[in-house]
């Protein structure tokens, strides 16, 4: 059987009258790469918070490889790359490196994590001087200094361009294709649909899906239905309309029903194309509903 590697059992984390987690189970298993959604204020950050052992549980129990998460022991296991990071700003990169590195029983190799990360070209520079792409980009690295089995990565490519973002998917892939575990939190939907196996979304401190990327897209049963019209009249069940250009798409729970009410209102249309929902539609279709106020 594969190992649990991190339990969340019904936790519940307050910060005075918020709630921020609410009865929130969750497992993470060896080999897994794991997508985390959520609006803000969902719960994400304070969940990654609490498996590394930066926070503690206001009820429920929290283990990291099968201990408490603020146990030494068991941290050294883990890399981590939380929403903000502080740099030492006098600090060349490698010597930061070096240092996280140091930490570690088992460190990986300077020269090829800073290869991986697209930071060679800055080894010698002082980490003050970088933008803040680039020390993000070094954030990222150092949670893979120590050679972790897990790690957790909280909106690890805010602040980087389109090259530095799929260049650090690359480097998650790799980590993870060796048999790392990854959770990775991200405000970037196509980043989970490029990267995560299994997608978790939480809404108000709940876990409100969590099953493969395949099945969160088809749970909702949402599609996309586009179309090219002069103009269109009130159509029920479209959870979401843009334009793009002289087409338009509608998001709706309910395709058939759709269609036949456009085609009865007489409005003249081209080029209808029905297809299955994203993962962007899925998790709106899925957040809605949790907002939504609950029956009289």
């Amino acid at each position: 059987m594969t190992e649990t590697l991190a339990r969340l059992q019904e936790v519940t984390r307050r910060y005075g009258e918020v709630t921020a987690l609410d009865t929130t189970s969750l497992e993470i298993r060896e080999g897994e790469l794991i997508g985390l959604l959520g609006p803000n204020g969902a719960g994400k950050s304070t969940l990654v918070n609490l498996l590394a052992g930066l926070r503690r549980p206001s009820s429920g129990s929290v283990s990291l490889f099968g201990g408490p998460p603020g146990d030494p022991a068991r941290r050294r296991l883990l890399g981590m790359t939380p929403q903000e990071t502080g740099l030492p700003p006098t600090l060349r990169v490698r010597e930061c490196v070096d240092f996280v590195a140091a930490h570690f029983p088992s460190r990986a190799d300077r020269d090829e994590l800073l290869e991986r990360f697209g930071l060679t070209g800055m080894r010698d520079r002082q980490i003050g001087g970088l933008s803040g792409g680039q020390k993000r980009r070094i954030a990222v690295a150092l949670a893979f200094a120590g050679r972790p089995r897990l790690v957790l990565l909280d909106e690890p490519t805010t602040g980087l361009d389109v090259e530095a973002r799929r260049a650090l998917w690359e480097a998650v892939r790799a980590f993870h294709a060796d048999g790392g575990t990854v959770l990775l939190t991200s405000h970037y939907l196509e980043e989970i649909e490029a990267l995560a196996q299994r997608v978790v979304v939480l809404g108000k401190g709940r876990v409100l899906a969590d099953d493969s990327l395949a099945a969160v897209r088809g749970m909702v049963g949402v599609r996309r239905v586009s179309l090219t019209a002069a103009h269109l009249p009130e159509l029920p069940g479209v959870l979401r309309a843009e334009t793009d250009g002289d087409r338009t798409h509608l998001v709706t729970a309910d395709a058939d029903r759709l269609v036949r009410e456009l085609v009865g209102s007489g409005v003249p249309f081209s080029g209808l194309e029905i297809r299955a929902t994203t993962l962007e539609e899925a998790f709106l279709a899925i957040t809605a509903r949790d907002d939504a106020p609950a029956a009289a």
